[in-house]
Parts: structure tokens; C-alpha cells; sequence
């Protein structure tokens, strides 16, 4: 287990630190995350949840930080999409199993500003970015020969692999949190639990039983 020795102010391990921004404290525990883990420490699990209330969750990866909040990116008409239309709370969940550690968040969704969206969808991979436009994300598929038919149409309306555009449907969604809660896994399930909560204009701190 990756734990340090001795407690921060909180009685906590020392991995925690007295951080007064919680944002300061995940960049820390992500880049410690980014040293052990084998693949895809930004990989996040989303739950949005429908206008019925049914909740809904999966796999993305986190594309931007900062104290406006978390950044991952969609095609605005899939599942997770339009329930964040109709819906705008999220919430988020990072696991890192090499350090025994998580972190989630929840809050407001808000769509990044155009800019933001074509800076990051430019530094895709050219193939990731005909993938955006050929993709009818989360619609019924008669077959996958269809999918990679509109792939090839793509492919040739955009030769120019420098110069693909950003289809209007797909940008990122922002997560203004809320709450972030910083979990540590401890032998016999005495786990350590800091939360976050956003007050009045300010971050306040508790800790939580496991």
C-alpha cells in the first residue's frame, strides 16, 4: 500500500496534506497515479441520470483541469449526453488501484466553449477525429460494415489529415464540483475518507466514517 508516514492536521496519512483547495490536492494524487498506473490513469466512470431519474454510468477519460472544474469529451446526442441536456448533475469517480486510492465528484455540468472544444479535438488522432463524424454514437447499428462504410465516406470528404473540422454534436463537458471526496484504502476496512464541500463561496473540509 502507498501510504506515507505520519498524519497531516486531520489525523489523516500524509497523503492527504492540508490542502485548502481540493483541486490542488487531486492534481498531487493524480500525478502520483500517473507514476503506478499501467494504463489510463485519467480514466474516469460518469453517472448521469435521465428525466425519469434512472441513473446511467461508464467509462470516459478526464481531457482538461482546472478550478472551473473536470472536462471529458462526447458526441452532445449520445446517452450520456442527452441526459446531461435534460439533467446537468454528474457525478465522477477515479479509482487508482496501483495506490489504493479514489476520488469523486460530483456537481453542475456545463458545455466548454468552442475554442476549448477545437483546440483539444485537433490534437486527436487523425482517425479519432473521422471516428466523431462517422459515429452515431449510442443509435441502433444494423451492422458494424455500416459503421466502417461511413468511416471510409469520411475519410474522403477529409483527406487532409491536418485540416478535419469539429462536427458542431461533438464537444466537452465541464463539471463545476461541488463535492470531492479523497478515499484511501486501509487494512480491515478502517478506510480514510476526506471530504470536500463547497460553501458560500469556499471548500470545507470533513472527514468521513468508511
Amino acid at each position: 500500500m502507498n501510504q506515507n508516514n505520519g498524519h497531516n492536521s486531520l489525523g489523516l496519512d500524509l497523503c492527504f496534506q492540508d490542502e485548502a483547495n481540493p483541486i490542488v490536492l487531486f492534481k498531487k494524487w493524480f500525478a502520483d497515479a500517473e507514476k503506478s498506473e499501467i494504463n489510463d490513469p485519467n480514466a474516469l466512470s460518469v453517472a448521469t441520470s435521465n428525466l425519469k431519474g434512472v441513473p446511467s454510468v461508464r467509462m470516459v477519460l478526464l481531457k482538461g483541469l482546472s478550478d472551473k472544474g473536470f472536462v471529458f469529451y462526447t458526441n452532445l446526442n449520445s446517452k450520456k449526453g442527452n441526459d446531461l441536456k435534460n439533467n446537468p448533475n454528474a457525478s465522477m469517480c477515479f479509482h487508482w488501484k496501483s495506490i489504493r486510492r479514489q476520488v469523486r465528484v460530483s456537481g453542475k455540468v456545463s458545455i466548454v466553449d468552442n475554442e476549448e472544444a477545437d483546440k483539444y479535438f485537433s490534437s486527436r488522432d487523425y482517425g479519432s477525429r473521422i471516428a466523431a463524424w462517422a459515429s452515431s454514437q449510442s443509435e441502433k447499428m444494423e451492422s458494424r460494415n455500416d459503421f466502417l462504410k461511413k468511416i471510409k465516406e469520411f475519410e474522403k470528404k477529409y483527406p487532409d489529415k491536418k485540416n478535419v473540422p469539429r462536427p458542431s454534436h461533438w464537444s466537452g463537458w465541464r463539471v463545476k464540483p461541488q463535492e470531492i471526496e479523497f478515499w484511501l484504502e486501509v487494512k480491515n476496512r478502517t478506510h480514510q475518507r476526506l471530504n470536500y464541500v463547497f460553501k458560500e463561496g469556499s471548500w470545507v473540509k470533513e472527514i468521513l466514517y468508511p
